[in-house]
């Protein structure tokens, strides 16, 4: 009976989404059907609480803090000179200045917190940047598709701020959980350029004139920006003066000196960079109190422990139940966003996951990057959609360039799986 429920229920969401409803509304929607129908709890009263309960909590500030920061920075000059300061230290490396779509991403990773921001600030300067320098636009494409989903990894990250949130995980140690996670698909993605530059040597443009040590260290001033508002966002959080939330304030505060002294703070950028924020923050909020709502209905009517029971009852190996998991995630993220399957489904796999000894840190990476591949992957991949409004090309065309880098965060989780130390290193020196 249960399970005959739990397919009605994920039958009516997919419909509802199929018709184009805001996600938020759609999962309130579902929530309210599910209340009447199937159980006799008061609806009226139990939407109020859940709803209030899940957007005022105070660890949840940082989030729009966060997503103000990157809508400030992305109308700022940091951009470019990231891209300046960083090419001369490319020419001679295979692939040349493909690197600068991972290295620019990974490092406004570690100041936005979004991946669509990460891929389209990166990818507005760089895409014509490689474009006039000759670069094909495919591999150029697939690496920004793939790379900008670090906004997602590297701290601080907008998504794991909602899985700490609800599955009551200290969000900084989340933030040091993925440092080295970020730091290493980061990796595995430039290998990857490497290795297609060497296969394909005519597609990249030749070198240019060799430019001295001198010159590229006078070049490097330009990351001395973007450098030390990483130090005062991470650093603040890392040595424990401050918390997610008040870093987060840190952080708003610092891109908007850096905006000012670069000259392109005024008026207009300040409102709207604030509008901005405030428009993906109600989006995200209304996703939230959806989930939370839809997430206490299935309380009611009991499917989460029956679905755990169930899952339990498979006995399935630590192994073979994250192999279960990818596969879930992928498939989710075809219909869903990352932040809406963070909150839709961790409050149902949390006693799996706990039942099975995962450590819940890890379990908190684990789900970024399969969130991470979600992102890539059609027909409600973000990063395709930025791509596409980027460059006009098919969604199809942008996610089978971006095919080889999904592969790789597979191969990613799967190395974090079997080395768990490379997660959970750094957040056991915290206190």
């Amino acid at each position: 009976m249960e399970l005959m429920i739990t397919f009605l229920l994920i039958g009516l969401l997919l419909a509802v989404l199929g018709s184009g409803l805001w996600i938020g509304l759609s999962l309130l929607g579902v929530a309210v059907f599910a209340m009447e129908t199937l159980t006799s709890r008061p609806t009226g009263d139990s939407m109020a609480l859940t709803i209030w309960g899940s957007t005022s909590s105070w660890t949840l500030t940082a989030l729009p803090l966060f997503l103000w920061m990157g809508e400030i920075l992305f109308r700022s000059k940091l951009s470019e000179d990231m891209f300046r300061g960083l090419a001369p230290w490319l020419e001679r490396l295979p692939g040349r200045l493909l690197h600068v779509n991972i290295i620019g991403c990974a490092i406004f990773a570690a100041v936005s917190g979004s991946s669509a921001a990460t891929c389209a600030t990166i990818g507005k300067i760089a895409l014509p940047e490689l474009k006039k320098r000759g670069y094909p636009d495919d591999i150029a494409i697939g690496t920004l598709a793939g790379a900008g989903t670090l906004g997602l990894l590297i701290p601080p990250s907008i998504i794991m701020i909602v899985y700490g949130v609800a599955a009551n995980v200290s969000i900084a140690k989340l933030f040091l959980a993925g440092v080295l996670p970020g730091i290493m698909l980061a990796l595995l993605f430039m290998g990857y350029v490497m290795v297609w530059s060497l296969l394909h040597p005519g597609a990249i443009p030749a070198a240019g004139e060799r430019t001295s040590l001198r010159e590229k260290l006078h070049a490097s001033r330009h990351l001395i920006p973007v450098v030390s508002l990483i130090c005062l966002v991470l650093g603040s959080i890392y040595s424990g003066v401050a918390t997610a939330t008040e870093a987060a304030a840190f952080g708003v505060a610092g891109s908007l000196l850096l905006s000012k002294v670069e000259g392109t703070l005024n008026w207009k950028t300040l409102k709207e960079g604030l509008l901005g924020a405030t428009r993906i923050y109600c989006m995200i909020g209304l996703i939230l109190a959806g989930a939370a709502f839809l997430t206490l209905a299935m309380g009611f009517i009991g499917l989460p422990r029956h679905l755990a029971e169930f899952v339990g009852s498979l006995n399935l190996s630590p192994f073979m139940l994250i192999l279960a998991l990818i596969v879930f995630f992928v498939v989710l993220g075809c219909f869903l966003d990352g932040i809406s399957m963070v909150v839709l489904t961790i409050s149902v796999l949390l006693p799996t996951v706990e039942k099975a000894g995962i450590d819940l840190v890890w379990f908190g990476i684990f789900i970024v990057l399969v969130v991470e591949m979600a992102q890539i992957t059609p027909p409600v991949g973000f990063n395709l959609f930025v791509l596409q409004s980027l460059t006009k090309k098919e969604i199809s065309t942008i996610a089978r360039n971006a095919l080889p880098l999904f592969f790789l965060m597979l191969a990613a989780v799967l190395l974090v799986y079997f080395v768990p130390g490379i997660v959970t290193m750094l957040p056991q020196q915290m206190r």
